[in-house]
């Protein structure tokens, strides 16, 4: 069963130019170029995929929730959203995806906030901030810092807004199998953690890996 605004993908697994597994907990980051395809595919069911975006074009031009939310009207993503940077460029389109719903409000674990929302002890866990930057620090032209980690997208993650306005945690929408798909409108780096979070119910409580898939343009 698929949710609202749910689509299929007319793209063939055995045709993509890069398949990789990333295991649970860990990061992961590519350069699409314009036109190519990247889907995150959800081999287990329930795991959150934290996803951010630079533009390579203008690397200090980074993903923007905001311009994403304002340009289509609604806080959630799904077919059909474009993800805007900063500048309010439009750096991808979300064109297949199988749960129909994806968060673009709950940001990404850390250490701190590990230790704000459940526990002091919980500081030391792996988290999500912490991938992203040693991501960032692969980068051989030092291109990205510390100081240009954006707000991301929380592929699969369900986080409903309460009638008082707040956020909150549930269980994510995902399945085993299911995906979500989006074409490079610019060129960008995709920044991704696997989550590793043990503490809410996004991942089940049980972190699992994903499998990236990468397709030229048509």
């Amino acid at each position: 069963m698929y949710g609202l605004n749910a689509k299929e993908s007319t793209l063939n697994p055995e045709d993509a130019i890069y398949d990789e597994v990333v295991g649970s907990g860990c990061g992961w980051s590519h350069e699409l170029l314009p036109g190519q395809t990247l889907r995150i595919l959800d081999i287990e069911g329930n795991q959150a995929v934290d996803t951010t975006f630079m533009n390579l074009d203008d690397p200090a031009d980074h993903y923007s929730a905001t311009a994403t939310i304002v340009g289509q009207k609604n806080i959630y993503l799904t077919t059909g959203t474009i993800l805007r940077s900063e500048q309010y460029k439009p750096l991808l389109e979300i064109t297949a995806d199988l749960t129909g719903r994806h968060d673009t409000l709950g940001g990404c674990c850390s250490a701190q906030s590990n230790t704000v929302r459940y526990a002091r002890e919980k500081e030391y866990m792996a988290n999500c901030r912490d991938d992203f930057m040693l991501e960032m620090s692969k980068d051989p032209e030092a291109q990205f810092l510390k100081r240009d980690l954006a707000p991301n997208i929380n592929f699969f993650m369900n986080v409903p807004i309460t009638e008082d306005g707040y956020y909150k945690f549930d269980d994510g929408v995902s399945a085993p199998g299911k995906y979500v798909e989006m074409r490079a409108i610019g060129h960008v780096m995709v920044f991704v953690s696997n989550c590793p979070q043990l503490n809410n119910p996004c991942n089940a409580y049980n972190p699992t890996p994903v499998r990236m898939l990468i397709w030229d343009a048509e």
